[in-house]
């Protein structure tokens, strides 16, 4: 190889395949201490030394203009200087280094960062999205494990299954901070991820339990008094599973009827500890009367247990606790275990998150606001996040704002499903329970046309004015027009006549 001596700065050296090499001086490498050069390659042809020449040119702008990259490093050595330098809670920086090394790591952690564009991120994202093991498509065998051994029934054909959209969304937060850090060091001069599509929001679909499923769970819980307690508060309250956990008999004030979270338990493997709120705030939390009651009783049972064994119960010991004493605290994942354990003996795929869905919602169709309902949950950013994920609740509300009696509109020209001639009620000897007599005047409606397809059902509240019943019977006899497939239900929206009935 040749080197072709220039007065100017760079270096242009003519390789023995006739291509030419040109390398500027960029300073010394931010990371590693040595020197750093922008090198780049033009092929031979009768115009190489001029084309090297623009090259040249072009690269000692980018130094004196500082655009140039201040190292060769890669995207693992960025990420472990982030992981490093990132200032969160040890849960988080957890959740981080997990989401880092399994599908940052294996796909990006080899490229130079100055080989990091948009279409790398966006390829890197269509792999997340089509498969969460990083295949390439080809059909393999999955084995349980990587050793020698027999294949059993846990072992067989590989099938792609998408990460889900937030977990790419994560993936996608930490590339964003650890790219971000990276420009404000100059180790890069452009951001690639400005070049990339972000990643589509993903959307919340809270599904709490209903009212009957909710019934039967807490059937279920109160035979074990403290169990049930717990579950109660967790529909009442709507606090999260380590708020419930850290939760103490000396910040629960049943005189005045208020329980204050400052605390919750955070758990990694089998290491527990208390730690602030997920928003780093307090709240105070009213309690109605039945919930009061209910606490005192069970005040007073864990008084008398711990006084069967000639202790007492600590003044500021958790209100749940395996000890008799109160002096520790139940460990997050158990809760989740056992209540996830319990609903699958109910027949229910269900986790302990849902029933602070289920708090929100029943809180929201009564007609809380939403910035009342986000101070119950804890929520931040003043209920924007209480919106985004109660939306079709909140709808519902909306709707039921515009039935009110102090809201005056003028009368309709035609009138809606509600005032439809639904037959009178009737005492038909058939007909023994209000439910089934709702049902069948329903069901005579629908099958004499009154109500047609698509048609919406009277409300909930139509039906129990009408017939003088609870909202319960009401949705009773909407179950049984559900389940002969004569009615369409969702939560948060109103119900309707079954396309083809």
């Amino acid at each position: 190889m040749a080197r072709k001596p220039t007065r100017q700065r760079g270096e242009i050296e003519v390789r023995e395949s006739g291509s030419l090499r040109v390398r500027v001086y960029a300073g010394i490498d931010a990371l590693s201490g040595k020197r750093n050069y922008l090198v780049e390659t033009v092929p031979a042809g009768p115009k190489a030394a001029a084309e090297a020449e623009k090259v040249r040119r072009r690269l000692v702008n980018q130094v004196d203009e500082q655009r140039n990259p201040r190292t060769k490093a890669t995207v693992n050595q960025l990420l472990d200087r982030y992981l490093e330098l990132l200032d969160v809670e040890e849960t988080t920086h957890e959740r981080y280094e997990q989401a880092i090394r399994i599908h940052i790591r294996p796909l990006l952690g080899h490229l130079p960062l100055a080989r990091l564009d948009g279409e790398t991120i966006d390829n890197h994202q269509a792999i997340l999205r089509r498969c969460r093991a990083h295949c390439d498509g080809r059909p393999f065998v999955e084995h349980v494990t990587d050793g020698p051994h027999e294949c059993g029934t846990r072992c067989g054909p590989h099938v792609c299954r998408p990460l889900a959209t937030a977990s790419i969304r994560k993936v996608h937060f930490c590339l964003s901070g650890a790219l971000a850090r990276a420009v404000r060091w100059r180790w890069i001069t452009v951001n690639p991820l400005d070049q990339a599509e972000p990643p589509r929001g993903s959307t919340s679909d809270p599904d709490p339990p209903s009212a009957d499923q909710a019934a039967a769970i807490l059937n279920a819980a109160f035979t074990d008094v403290m169990w049930g307690v717990l579950l109660w508060l967790a529909m009442t309250t709507g606090a999260r599973r380590g708020e419930l956990c850290a939760m103490r008999w000396d910040r629960l004030d049943l005189d005045r009827a208020v329980l204050t979270i400052r605390t919750s338990i955070a758990q990694r493997n089998t290491h527990t500890w208390e730690k602030d709120t997920k928003t780093h705030q307090q709240r105070r939390i009213a309690l109605d009367d039945n919930t009061v009651s209910l606490l005192r009783a069970y005040r007073q049972q864990c008084e008398q247990n711990a006084a069967a064994v000639g202790i007492a119960v600590a003044p500021d010991g958790r209100i749940f606790s395996a000890d008799v004493d109160h002096s520790t605290w139940l460990r997050p994942s158990s809760v989740s275990n056992r209540y996830a354990r319990m609903c699958a003996r109910l027949g229910w795929d269900m986790n302990l998150h849902q029933l602070r869905h289920y708090s929100a919602t029943e809180l929201i169709t009564a007609g809380v606001d939403v910035r009342t309902v986000a101070g119950r949950l804890g929520h931040g950013g003043g209920g924007s996040t209480t919106l985004r994920a109660y939306t079709a609740w909140v709808s519902e509300t909306d709707q039921r704002a515009m039935k009110a009696s102090g809201v005056r509109m003028p009368a309709p020209p035609i009138t809606g499903a509600d005032d439809l001639a639904l037959p009178a009620p009737t005492d038909r000897p058939d007909v023994d329970h209000p439910y089934k007599r709702i049902a069948a005047d329903l069901r005579a409606a629908i099958t004499c046309g009154a109500l047609a397809a698509s048609d919406p059902l009277p409300t909930v509240e139509t039906l129990c004015d009408r017939y003088k019943v609870s909202a319960g019977t009401a949705n009773r006899a909407m179950a049984l027009l559900k389940a002969d497939g004569m009615i369409t239900v969702s939560r948060g929206r109103r119900a309707t006549v079954a396309i083809g009935t």
